[in-house]
């Protein structure tokens, strides 16, 4: 009997005492918390739009190649393309190429995420954000076979309109437009 209670309080103490050190072990080896610093977005104005106010933007008629992506900063293929998006951007702009970034961010989160996200990145394409909730109504109104989902990019000009739901890399992003520069 004397056996198993010092066993017991032998089991208890060395459970007791191997926390301690894990815990000691965790802390000593915690890799460190990453702080973030504050970024001053007070000086981006971002334009926001519903679908009225959008429609006009990603159906203009004029001399200019118009390539148009729907993203958003939660959208991890989104932001792995967008440096494609800004490439295309200071290539092609003495081609008559212009971007247009449409953000899909949610509007409690324009302050906080979108706008740290542009100054982060110095996106350099004019970003604006789109705020419409009746889903319904503009998904199939920009494409009647978009399921809504990002990324997603419209090109087109005058003559030619193409939809994209999909992701690019730069060399297929450059091999799209190029269609329109012929």
């Amino acid at each position: 009997m004397k056996q198993i209670v010092l066993l017991c309080l032998f089991v208890v103490f060395s459970c007791k005492e191997e926390s301690k050190n894990a815990a000691e072990v965790k802390a000593n080896t915690a890799v460190p918390e990453k702080k973030e610093t504050a970024i001053d977005v007070s000086q981006i104005d971002l334009e926001i739009y519903d679908y009225d106010g959008l429609e006009p933007l990603i159906n203009k008629k004029d001399d200019k190649i118009h390539v148009v992506n729907f993203w958003a900063t939660w959208c991890a293929p989104c932001v792995k393309e967008l440096p494609y998006f800004e490439k295309l951007n200071q290539e092609y702009k003495d081609e008559n190429v212009e971007v247009l970034l449409v953000s899909l961010d949610f509007p409690r989160n324009y302050d906080t995420k979108l706008k740290p996200f542009m100054k982060k990145h110095n996106l350099q394409s004019k970003v604006i954000a789109f705020d419409d909730v009746d889903q319904n109504r503009w998904i199939p109104a920009i494409n009647e076979k978009w399921s809504g989902a990002l990324p997603a990019t419209i090109i087109y000009n005058n003559n030619k309109r193409q939809f994209y739901e999909r992701s690019f890399t730069q060399e297929e992003l450059e091999i799209e437009l190029k269609q329109f520069l012929n």
